[in-house]
């Protein structure tokens, strides 16, 4: 479907910046305001990134008549999508309770050390967003 390929272009590209460009702690204190460091839309922008990255899966982008190569087409971007996602959400939660809380378990000691690199994760999200967008028909993207 065009309408996911678009999204999830989209979606990969805004979440990359938001967590390549974003700094830690700062927040938009008018919340009537647009900003890409508002939580409310790190929120949004996290939930609809992993909604679109599942639903990418579920109805991939034509290739050809092999189903195995129209999942592989879009397995990177709708991976990178709910990761995307799960990482944006996580790091709205992490600001939202503070950063400087202990890890109350497995899951928070995994989000917080996929939060160190959430730089790099965003320099991977941009360029898969970038490739996705040149090689719509790519096989492995």
């Amino acid at each position: 479907m065009t309408q996911l390929y678009f999204l999830s272009i989209l979606c990969n590209g805004l979440g990359g910046y938001i967590l390549f460009a974003g700094k830690e702690g700062e927040t938009v204190e008018n919340g009537s305001t647009f900003s890409l460091n508002n939580p409310v839309v790190h929120l949004v922008l996290g939930i609809l990134s992993s909604v679109v990255g599942v639903l990418k899966l579920l109805s991939p982008m034509p290739v050809s008549s092999e189903r195995v190569v129209l999942i592989l087409g879009d397995l990177i971007p709708a991976a990178a999508g709910v990761t995307a996602g799960l990482l944006l959400i996580f790091g709205m939660y992490r600001q939202g309770i503070g950063s400087d809380a202990e890890p109350r378990g497995e899951l928070d000691r995994l989000g917080l050390n996929l939060l160190r690199f959430r730089k790099t994760f965003g320099l991977g999200l941009i360029a898969v967003a970038v490739i996705h967008f040149l090689f719509p028909q790519a096989l492995f993207l």
